[in-house]
């Protein structure tokens, strides 16, 4: 044992690992943020003209007003069928209408006769 009671302060202490790994990724933090900064980004050129986009609208215009005038005429050719078979069931409706009065008129007849018989 040492008489003296106070050991030896050592020297500077190095830098570790980990020190050593810190600094680096500081360094390669700080050149990434410099090159993000630095580099200028070309602007994006434009991809369709005014010209040729409203030329693509006028177009795209033109063929749904081609389709809708073609679905007009589909509703329409619906419109005169339904109302054909209309027409249709009216005069079936009419003329059964008519035999059923006639019927009537038959019948009426006929009893008006048995009661002019039994009076």
């Amino acid at each position: 044992m040492s008489p003296n009671l106070n050991p030896p302060i050592s020297s500077a202490r190095g830098i570790t690992g980990e020190g050593w790994a810190a600094i680096i990724g500081a360094i390669g933090s700080a050149f990434l943020l410099v090159k993000k900064l630095a580099s200028t980004k070309p602007s994006k050129p434009e991809t369709v003209s005014r010209a040729e986009f409203y030329a693509e609208l006028m177009a795209l215009k033109d063929n749904l007003h081609r389709d809708h005038l073609v679905l007009l005429e589909k509703l329409e050719a619906i419109h005169r069928a339904l109302l054909d078979k209309l027409d249709l069931h009216h005069r079936e409706q009419l003329a059964e209408l008519e035999r059923q009065g006639t019927r009537i008129n038959t019948l009426e007849a006929g009893l008006a006769r048995v009661d002019e018989r039994t009076r």
